[in-house]
């Protein structure tokens, strides 16, 4: 390899990457969140994932109240050495201070969603529903791949806030019916016709 070619990988600082570096450092893929410290880069996505995530922006937005606001794929800050970054987020209004902002604090979170990819499935399954229960997110759903149509299948949890761990509140195949965070009504076969 050549030093034209070479790649130079930032090295990590000796107690680990905080939420400042991630917000700040030059150059980083997109996507790249923090978790315990270190920067975790995700593969190209798939159409699954991103249509879900329209699929989902939009529904929720239809139905939010003025209160709340909808984003998709932005930096929440759990802690210093914790920024993931939820494939759809419903926050607190008042947290959209403006346009040029790239993260929100996790008490302004009230709803994680995260869409699985080969790439992050134990992070979507264990890594990620940890932190976010532990920080105090009161909803949080996680939304799979399912079937011969590839259907999505969302899987909606609930804080306990006895053992801050979520608790199941239903799964969802055709429509994502809720009345938390506020009320929603998805209809998730839309997805054939996108």
């Amino acid at each position: 390899m050549t030093a034209e070619t070479a790649h130079h990988w930032p090295v990590p600082p000796q107690d680990g990457y905080t939420v400042d570096d991630l917000l700040t450092l030059p150059d980083l893929p997109p996507h790249t969140e923090l978790i315990d410290g270190s920067l975790v880069f995700v593969s190209p996505q798939r159409d699954f994932h991103s249509i879900v995530i329209d699929m989902l922006v939009a529904g929720l937005r239809r139905t939010a109240p003025p209160e709340m606001k909808v984003r998709r794929e932005m930096t929440v800050v759990i802690d210093k050495h914790n920024g993931p970054e939820p494939d759809v987020s419903v926050v607190r209004a008042s947290a959209a201070r403006n346009r040029n902002q790239t993260s929100f604090a996790v008490k302004d979170v009230l709803l994680a969603v995260e869409v699985v990819s080969p790439d992050s499935e134990a992070r979507d399954h264990d890594t990620k529903p940890h932190k976010y229960a532990t920080a105090g997110i009161p909803h949080f759903w996680i939304v799979e791949m399912a079937g011969f149509d590839h259907a999505p299948v969302v899987h909606a949890f609930e804080l306990s806030q006895e053992t801050q761990t979520y608790t199941p509140v239903g799964t969802y195949r055709d429509t994502l019916k809720l009345a938390a965070p506020f009320d929603i009504d998805i209809d998730l076969t839309e997805i054939d016709n996108l």
